[in-house]
């Protein structure tokens, strides 16, 4: 596997489920600011509903709704609709995950940690999805909120850095030095 951040105010989305967990990653990407997201639901949920608005579409998506999706998320369906989703997605060419169904996946979804900027993310590569939350929730409670106003405040010494013409090897040195004086990593 090979980790990446995805930009999801430029992809656009499909989301394909009916209940609580397509949802929750509905609020998840509202949150990041996607803003290509269509939501494709059979039965959805009241609260699905709502959160979609005019972007719900009442029918799993078809191979021409599949492959005007850069990125397709199956969440909550039966495992032989999730099949067909998944295979017409690898026949279009758009990347897909089917929730807990490894072997449906193009990629996983890893567990995250945010702090403004700063995002750690935590990956089993599929295997136990649980372990990686646990772990999130580890991080979470020792990347305290402060993290984010460390990193604006390091990012911009890093600016000044540079405009007075720091090359790559003294930013490394004067990073350390500045993460060190501050005593943020033990």
């Amino acid at each position: 596997m090979f980790p990446i951040n995805l930009d999801l105010t430029r992809l656009s989305v499909a989301l394909v489920g009916n209940g609580q967990a397509t949802l929750n990653r509905l609020r998840q990407f509202d949150g990041d600011g996607a803003k290509y997201v269509t939501v494709y639901s059979e039965s959805p949920i009241p609260e699905l509903v709502d959160q979609a608005g005019d972007r719900l579409h009442r029918y799993l998506p078809n191979s021409a709704d599949v492959n005007a999706a850069s990125i397709m998320f199956i969440v909550d369906l039966g495992e032989e609709r999730a099949a067909e989703l998944a295979a017409i997605a690898k026949a279009v060419g758009t990347i897909a995950n089917v929730e807990d169904v490894k072997e449906y996946c193009d990629f996983f979804s890893p567990a995250r940690v945010q702090r403004g900027d700063l995002m750690i993310t935590v990956s089993t590569n599929g295997h136990s999805p649980r372990l990686a939350g646990r772990i999130r929730r580890a991080i979470e409670n020792w990347l305290v909120p402060t993290w984010d106003r460390r990193l604006r405040e390091l990012s911009d010494q890093r600016e000044k850095w540079k405009a007075s013409g720091a090359d790559m090897q003294t930013l490394l040195q004067k990073t350390d030095e500045y993460i060190d004086r501050r005593r943020w990593l033990p």
